[in-house]
């Protein structure tokens, strides 16, 4: 069977990706597309709007036939980390290809940047610091750097470009047998918060409209049916979606009951941004005023997001540099399709395939995994809270036997 992967965080699953995977399955022809998806935290350091496990169930009912989970140490990262975790779970799956969406559409500007990359590297990293010196954000001083090279075959300046070029590099730097492909986005921005498609928008922009109002038929037009069940249930299950104002309150705790010391030792955290953190936190009453007083030039509003989130579940500076690759493959779903292809491969996975969290305990990775999980429920109320906690632990991979639906 040949597996293609793809790389994904469905918050929530829309129209869009129902068209990448369509398209993927397409141009690939693959007989098992298996979908490596972030847990709780997402790579911009949000918290996904619903769990793992109901996100799990929109691409099992879209026709992903395996999810396995990017553990948080990569998943809530830069794009250079988020690509390496996850290229190297698709790569020990057995993925012969990886299939992304981009801006660019066309994989050759990709692989022509890749090889530009790779024989200026030194050259690239001298001008990159250049910019961060002149008090630049890493992702204009990569943009900016990059420019500079003179080097006009992929536009850096379009966030799905970055990560598809990181996937590109990834692949390379770890010397995978992964082709990657590309196909483009439709219509819809990554950072788009309006509709300006009859029926494709973009996850930030549904996320926008549910915040403030709470209705699902608002985006009934850009989200398969599926999605649109898993997202009521999930509120009559738990009484919210997630966002980070629901958080807020945790994480001003911990700035405030935080030395500076304690700070330092956090991922993300440098330059003497703790004592900003700790000054602007007294007087914020909310995320969003928090992060529009804090954030620089240097410390955007994604890496000040990514920085909050490894606050809130300490992830420190050591446990980083210590999580070089993955150590496991999490399964958490799959159909009768993706059972068949594990059953064909389980023998010669260059990780463990782990059903059960059980398994896990001991492994970092997993338990800075945890301490996400208790952060990201910590927004319930009991006994929904131990509730949500036991989730974690206590579920089985989802098997989805039902028909693929729009």
């Amino acid at each position: 069977m040949k597996a293609v992967g793809i790389i994904v965080e469905y918050n929530p699953f829309h129209n869009g990706h129902w068209h990448h995977l369509q398209e993927t399955k397409a141009k690939t022809a693959a007989d098992c597309l298996i979908a490596v998806m972030s847990g709780n935290f997402l790579q911009r350091g949000e918290p996904a709007i619903v769990s793992k496990w109901a996100r799990t169930k929109m691409a099992l009912a879209a026709g992903v036939d395996i999810v396995i989970e990017l553990p948080y140490v990569f998943a809530v990262q830069a794009a250079e980390q988020f690509a390496h975790g996850a290229v190297r779970l698709l790569d020990a799956l057995g993925c012969q290809e990886l299939c992304f969406g981009s801006e660019s559409g066309d994989i050759a500007a990709f692989l022509t940047a890749a090889k530009t990359w790779f024989q200026h590297k030194e050259k690239f990293d001298s001008l990159v610091r250049s910019e961060l010196a002149r008090g630049q954000s890493f992702p204009k001083a990569n943009a900016e750097a990059w420019r500079q090279l003179d080097s006009d075959a992929l536009d850096l300046s379009k966030p799905n470009n970055v990560l598809g070029f990181a996937y590109v590099k990834a692949i390379w730097q770890n010397k995978l047998a992964i082709v990657p492909r590309t196909i483009p986005r439709l219509a819809a921005g990554y950072h788009d918060e309006s509709f300006s498609h009859s029926s494709i928008a973009s996850a930030t922009s549904l996320r926008k409209v549910l915040r403030q109002t709470g209705q699902l038929e608002r985006i009934a037009a850009y989200i398969p049916s599926t999605t649109a069940e898993q997202l009521q249930q999930y509120r009559l299950t738990y009484g919210r979606w997630h966002d980070w104002e629901a958080y807020f309150p945790l994480l001003k705790y911990r700035l405030l009951t935080s030395s500076e010391e304690d700070l330092r030792r956090i991922a993300g955290v440098e330059e003497g941004i703790e004592y900003r953190l700790k000054q602007k936190i007294v007087s914020a009453e909310t995320f969003a005023a928090f992060i529009v007083a804090t954030k620089t030039k240097r410390y955007t509003w994604t890496r000040l997001q990514r920085l909050c989130v490894h606050v809130l579940t300490n992830f420190t500076k050591e446990e980083q540099n210590k999580a070089a690759a993955p150590t496991y493959i999490r399964l958490l779903g799959m159909n009768e399709t993706g059972r068949r292809y594990l059953q064909q491969v389980k023998k010669e996975l260059a990780l463990p395939l782990i059903a059960k969290a059980a398994k896990l305990n001991g492994d970092p990775l997993y338990e800075q995994e945890k301490r996400a999980t208790a952060v990201y429920t910590a927004a319930f109320p009991e006994p929904l809270y131990s509730a949500a906690l036991k989730e974690e632990y206590a579920t089985a991979p989802i098997y989805f036997s039902g028909m693929e639906r729009k």
